[in-house]
């Protein structure tokens, strides 16, 4: 009720982010706005794959107050819910000079689309359901306005208009008509007569547009600018799903500082609550986090995420979990190696991918396990052990390892995906097959191909964020 009476008092209109906006500042926690929770609806049911009949009787994710059940406490636990982002337009403009896009090469947009797809295609058959970014954001818009309003209100933000430099009325006024066209009234004409995808399309390409005088015709000319989510294909960065929940991230690369808004708007329409996010100056990316069951999880810092990122994630108590491994990376800090999950996977319980070169006390890209604990009586963490070696520290926790060579890694022979139960779908097919033959493994692997995604600096775990398992 506090937050109702607080929009009266504003004016402003009940949108997905207003409400989480005037929740916020009255105190209270996050209000799922769920008017695509519909999409988070039971399985396929066909009966095929690693979790079939996952999704039946799925209605368990819609909770009696509301709000959407998220939270994985193992990645080994049946993965019921993925959110990725296909590629589009915005993947194209990265394409257009990849190194400023943060890609490793070149890249073939039709070939990355395809690939996309399948890949959706095979998660679908193995009992997961799919919801991508345009899905989510497109969602309603048709029937239910207020839906509508939303989108607009978020591309909004993302659109800019502004004069050209130098183009002041010199006291004479405005003859040209460059305020109006400037203004956010015009701005809001504009988006409230665009169509769903074109809506979708200023998000995702974050548009700035210079109005200057033509003289003749409409009296203004422009040009045009973009900013494009070129890497929101990588959805497991903006936000890590804890045991706990969702809680967003807090991105290193400038190129990717407007993801998590729109990350955050689609769990907010979903119904998904947000448990919080990290602040500045810490830093966390979602491919540095590996929840390994109620009693421990794992935590990358290195060269995307840090120490002060973890230490408000422990005291939040966003976690969830008795035990945080922070997996520190003091020597390496490699671009081929930037996230946790490009040296390191979970395949079951008890067995995991690693970099080989990494094994060993003397080994010159080490990592090293610094242990935290949370004390029962205080709900506290403090730290229990520092600087052991991560093999070492894996081996005592009951972990086989199974080695992956250097020249594997740099093909994202570690990015697997497990989708539960020891359900693996790899894009390296040396790596599938040589964990197929391991005595460590009992699963079923899936190959499938993905080069022209991997192209963008990423795979198949980073490319997917699962907000519910078990």
């Amino acid at each position: 009720m506090a937050a109702a009476s607080s929009l009266k008092k504003t004016g402003r209109s009940s949108s997905a982010l207003d409400v989480a906006e005037v929740a916020e500042k009255a105190g209270l926690e996050s209000v799922p706005y769920a008017q695509a929770a519909e999409l988070l609806g039971c399985g396929n049911g066909n009966g095929n794959g690693c979790n079939a009949g996952a999704g039946a009787g799925g209605g368990d994710l819609c909770q009696p107050h509301g709000g959407v059940a998220s939270g994985q406490a193992h990645e080994n636990d049946a993965a019921r819910v993925v959110v990725v982002c296909e590629p589009g337009l915005q993947k194209s403009m990265g394409a257009l000079h990849p190194a400023a896009a943060l890609y490793e090469r070149f890249v073939n947009i039709d070939d990355s689309i395809t690939e996309h797809a399948n890949f959706r295609e095979v998660l679908r058959r193995k009992g997961v359901r799919v919801l991508t970014v345009r899905e989510i954001l497109k969602y309603g818009l048709e029937d239910n306005l207020r839906c509508r309003i939303d989108l607009e209100d978020l591309a909004m933000n993302m659109l800019t208009y502004k004069r050209e430099e130098g183009e002041e009325d010199g006291g004479m006024g405005d003859t040209h008509g460059i305020e109006q066209h400037v203004s956010d009234g015009y701005k809001r004409e504009v988006l409230e007569h665009m169509s769903p995808d074109q809506l979708i399309d200023v998000v995702l390409t974050k548009p700035t547009v210079t109005i200057k005088p033509s003289f003749r015709d409409t009296g203004v000319s422009a040009s045009y600018e973009f900013e494009p989510l070129a890497n929101l294909i990588f959805t497991r960065d903006q936000q890590i799903t804890t045991a706990r929940g969702v809680v967003m991230a807090s991105l290193r690369s400038p190129q990717r500082q407007h993801e998590i808004k729109i990350m955050k708007f689609c769990f907010q329409k979903l119904g998904i609550k947000v448990l919080g996010q990290v602040e500045r100056p810490g830093y966390l990316e979602g491919g540095d986090f590996f929840p390994a069951g109620k009693d421990l999880c794992f935590v990358g810092v290195g060269l995307r995420s840090n120490e002060l990122a973890v230490k408000q994630l422990m005291a939040n108590d966003y976690l969830g979990t008795r035990r945080v491994a922070i997996v520190k990376d003091p020597f390496d800090k490699s671009q081929d190696r930037m996230h946790l999950d490009c040296v390191f996977s979970i395949l079951s319980d008890d067995c995991v991918l690693m970099l080989e070169d990494m094994v060993g006390p003397d080994s010159p890209t080490r990592r090293l396990v610094d242990e935290y604990a949370r004390d029962e009586a205080t709900g506290k963490y403090a730290l229990a052990r520092e600087g052991v070696e991560f093999s070492q520290y894996l081996g005592e926790n009951g972990f086989k390892i199974i080695p992956v060579t250097s020249e594997e890694q740099l093909q994202y022979a570690c990015n697997v995906v497990n989708l539960g139960d020891s359900c693996i779908l790899s894009c390296h097919a040396p790596t599938a097959r040589k964990i197929c033959r391991s005595p460590h493994f009992s699963g079923t692997m899936e190959y499938v191909e993905y080069s022209a995604i991997t192209a963008m600096y990423g795979a198949l775990h980073c490319s997917t964020q699962v907000v519910k398992r078990g």
